[in-house]
């Protein structure tokens, strides 16, 4: 029989706190009101989020969108407590994935579950969302927070990003005037970035480290703060070298996949590139995770970022225009190799070895 009246069951009581999570809305406000910009202005709390492309100074717009999430490093992020920063990582791993298409990121909207909704680590994920927002230069117009017990455990979540960006016609990446010859370069990554954490979380395992242990490759942080550092975001120097370099003709996001996947997307059949894999700036954290790991390097190099985390295509003859561009923008360019025909060995051919 089924209880009714002062005897029935009430929503909190099947796990989901409806004034929690209004509390968490009201708590956020001034961290998505920090996000404005041309052509975004109104306050979250309505049906949808709203978007004025002519305020925003586009004619011609052509339309991108990417959504993503961030992995099992949310695990390392829920495991320690550290929830700050992985809302950066969140924005980056959406809206670099419109800057290598020639598009500048607009608009972004988050979803955000978990088991039981604690609101104070709530709040910090969306500032870290924010805060990655304004980094990218695009606005926070909306999101949504689902409390969802039995399907997630109490303190445990998972987070999806959805971003759209817009180009002028005409002025897409990648150019269809690829050529052999051309000149490949690479930009720094701030470390394992946002992919491959199903692997690193096996190798801290093995090593037996405390999330709060020192990290080994970076001893003036905890292990859980060194592989927390969030995803680059490449938006800004990229959007300013493009204006000011137009010898630039692609650009990849090296995420999961690492070079042999990322770098042909960008690429027609063709075409590949020979890449020296001595010339990459390889970050401390590779090293201790093959050596840890026993991970050989082809698997780093299809697994991580190795520490290139943007590729940049750029004309032979304005190669060196671009990485002076790159260079007045804050970048930190690398010369890589060059852009040759396909071999029979796929797209992607290395000589060198990686300083792991």
């Amino acid at each position: 029989m089924t209880k009714t009246g002062g005897n029935g069951l009430t929503y909190a009581q099947a796990g989901v706190d409806i004034d929690a999570g209004n509390a968490m809305v009201d708590a956020i406000k001034p961290l998505v009101r920090s996000t404005r910009r041309p052509g975004a202005d109104a306050e979250i709390g309505g049906f949808g989020g709203l978007f004025d492309l002519k305020a925003a100074g586009f004619s011609d717009p052509i339309l991108v969108a990417a959504n993503d999430g961030v992995g099992t490093k949310v695990k390392i992020a829920i495991e320690s407590g550290r929830h700050s920063t992985i809302g950066i990582d969140l924005v980056a791993m959406c809206v670099n994935d419109l800057v290598v298409q020639g598009a500048e990121p607009l608009l972004f909207l988050d979803y955000y579950a978990t088991g039981k909704l604690d609101p104070q680590a709530g709040v910090e994920i969306v500032r870290g969302i924010a805060d990655g927002c304004r980094q990218a230069g695009c606005a926070l117009i909306g999101g949504e927070t689902a409390e969802m017990p039995g399907m997630y455990a109490d303190k445990d979540y998972d987070l999806a990003g959805f971003a759209v960006g817009a180009a002028e016609r005409g002025s897409l990446l990648p150019r269809a005037d690829l050529v052999a010859g051309d000149v490949v370069l690479g930009l720094p990554s701030s470390g394992v970035h946002s992919n491959g954490f199903s692997l690193v979380r096996r190798i801290v395992a093995l090593s037996g480290l405390a999330w709060e242990a020192p990290a080994p490759f970076a001893p003036e942080l905890t292990l859980a703060e060194a592989l927390l550092t969030p995803t680059r975001i490449y938006v800004r120097p990229l959007l300013q070298a493009l204006k000011a370099a137009p010898g630039i003709k692609a650009l990849a996001h090296i995420t999961g996949g690492g070079f042999p996947d990322n770098i042909p997307r960008v690429l027609p059949d063709d075409l590949g590139v020979a890449l020296d894999l001595s010339a990459i700036p390889v970050p401390a954290v590779f090293g201790w995770l093959a050596k840890v790991g026993g991970v050989a390097e082809r698997e780093m190099l299809r697994t991580f970022n190795c520490g290139i985390g943007m590729i940049v295509v750029a004309s032979a003859a304005e190669a060196d225009a671009v990485v002076a561009a790159l260079r007045e923008a804050g970048e930190a360019p690398v010369r890589l190799g060059e852009v040759t025909p396909a071999g029979s060995e796929g797209q992607v051919a290395y000589h060198g070895k990686l300083s792991l």
